[in-house]
């Protein structure tokens, strides 16, 4: 199972919505995940424990983890572009 952390300014109502669509949409597509939550604050003291972050908002140190930086889960344009990046990765780091 991969874990992914999602970052927004507060931790509350954006990466809420970013990690439920990014869940259900993963799973679609056969990719078991485990999807955190945190401030964009957090992400350089949390990052190391996971595959990768997701953040709609600037983060200054993901640990060397692939950073996807997008809007595309609250706003629909661009979601599927980024769905496909972020399975990509994934794979790419170890398979399904």
């Amino acid at each position: 199972m991969k874990k992914i952390l999602v970052a927004c300014g507060t931790a509350i109502a954006t990466s809420t919505v970013v990690a439920k669509k990014l869940e259900e949409r993963l799973a679609a597509l056969g990719i078991e995940v485990k999807i955190d939550q945190c401030k964009a604050s957090e992400v350089g003291a949390r990052a190391a424990s996971y595959d990768l972050v997701v953040s709609t908002t600037e983060v200054d140190d993901a640990q060397g983890k692939p950073l996807i930086r997008t809007l595309s889960f609250l706003t629909g344009v661009g979601i599927e572009a980024d769905v496909q990046k972020i399975a990509s990765l994934l794979r790419g780091s170890g398979g399904k």
